[in-house]
């Protein structure tokens, strides 16, 4: 994957998430091979795939998960493409319509910096880590998917659309990436995201009419936390890791 330097802050945009099994996924992701080209930076026989593995962090009382006071917006992860050495610090903030990523690259070896309660300043992850110290948060799940990722141009804009498969999950409790086999936490279902900076684009607005798809709400994060530390959503207004949007 590509950054365009040590500090990458991306433009907001538009997502609509939806959770299909895995038979209407494998039909979706073919349609979209029709209209959208191949990630640039994926792989596979069509060219759009790649793996992901990531490390969330919380606090001890699972705050983030919880969605309590201003940690509901807002994620702070490290992820992994494939086996590289490279990886990268993002915080994921949301709002109710848009959401924003800020991201820094990293090595493996470095991760072990996010352990210690002294900052490095010149270090291009200390952002990050400084944010980690004042939020009391610290690594709790492993998560880990197959992503199929499919992109365009519009007028308003780039667009991409990805179909994610084999959701598993470790707990987890030192920022480094663990071997060990995940535990499958969301068998036999595909989330598909749409991503955009403006209005709905005509392609994804055929994609959603002929495949009758109807967005929810779904929390890789959530899913993987529910999966291996057997917490449950808060009631009644907490729906848990999926709900109709």
């Amino acid at each position: 994957m590509k950054s365009t330097g040590s500090r990458d802050i991306r433009a907001s945009a538009c997502e609509l998430k939806f959770v299909v099994d895995r038979a209407l996924g494998a039909r979706i992701r073919e349609r979209v091979r029709t209209l959208l080209s191949p990630d640039p930076y994926a792989s596979g026989p069509a060219s759009d795939e790649y793996h992901t593995t990531t490390i969330y962090f919380d606090t001890a009382e699972y705050a983030v998960y919880r969605r309590r006071g201003s940690y509901r917006r807002a994620k702070y992860r490290v992820r992994r493409y494939g086996e590289g050495n490279v990886v990268f610090l993002e915080r994921k903030l949301r709002t109710p319509d848009v959401l924003s990523k800020r991201r820094s690259i990293a090595t493996i070896d470095a991760l072990s910096r996010l352990t210690s309660e002294s900052l490095d300043a010149h270090w291009p992850g200390a952002w990050f880590h400084e944010r980690l110290l004042m939020r009391r948060l610290a690594p709790v799940c492993q998560v880990s998917y197959s992503r199929t990722a499919r992109v365009g141009m519009t007028d308003y804009g780039p667009i991409r659309l990805t179909l994610d498969d084999d959701l598993a999950a470790l707990a987890v409790d030192t920022a480094e990436f663990q071997s060990a086999a995940p535990i499958p936490v969301f068998e036999g279902r595909t989330i598909v995201e749409m991503k955009f900076t403006a209005a709905m684009p005509a392609a994804f607005k055929q994609i959603a009419e002929e495949f009758a798809l109807e967005s929810s709400r779904v929390s890789k994060y959530r899913l993987g936390v529910e999966g291996t530390r057997n917490l449950v959503p808060d009631a009644p207004a907490d729906q848990g890791a999926v709900s109709n949007a």
